[in-house]
């Protein structure tokens, strides 16, 4: 099995990529959808975020925008936050790659080569596109504020260095 590492900051274009190689036949694991897995009622991340984040569960779910919050308010939340949930997007990689029934698996994970997930992969393509379609195409989302987009990009490596 060869497996592609799909990379790419925000906006770039990660999945309409992914979906083209999804059409080509290729499985493909999308870390993020994992994290929304590990986060939704019955998630296997809801009991961890309750111990050490209870004001993020609303509902027998994780809040995203309550993480945000908590972020905002302290630094340090972020790597505890890491902690318990990137064990889990590896056990769902894991167990991805244990029933994959194709040649080529593409494992799409933007921060592929911030978590050393690059190591683990036969080859990485990065999707990129200019700075100012990026944030267009962020902003044209309607979901975060433009300071919470410069946030995110701020903690991606630039594409130019991936």
């Amino acid at each position: 099995m060869f497996m592609l590492g799909l990379t790419g900051s925000i906006g770039m274009g990660k999945s309409t990529t992914a979906k083209m190689f999804a059409d080509a036949g290729c499985a493909v694991w999308d870390a993020d959808a994992a994290v929304h897995r590990l986060y939704e009622k019955g998630g296997a991340a809801v009991s961890a975020f309750r111990s050490a984040f209870p004001e993020a569960v609303i509902n027998d779910e994780i809040s995203r925008p309550a993480l945000k919050e908590i972020i905002a308010r302290d630094e340090s939340a972020l790597k505890k936050i890491e902690a318990i949930v990137h064990p889990l997007v590896g056990k769902d990689r894991a167990n991805f790659l244990a029933t994959a029934r194709s040649e080529i698996v593409v494992l799409d994970i933007p921060l592929i080569f911030e978590t050393g997930g690059n190591l683990r992969m036969d080859a990485v393509a990065c999707v990129t596109v200019s700075g100012e379609v990026q944030q267009e195409r962020v902003m044209a989302r309607g979901t975060m504020t433009q300071e919470q987009f410069e946030n995110i990009r701020a903690k991606q490596m630039p594409n130019n260095e991936k």
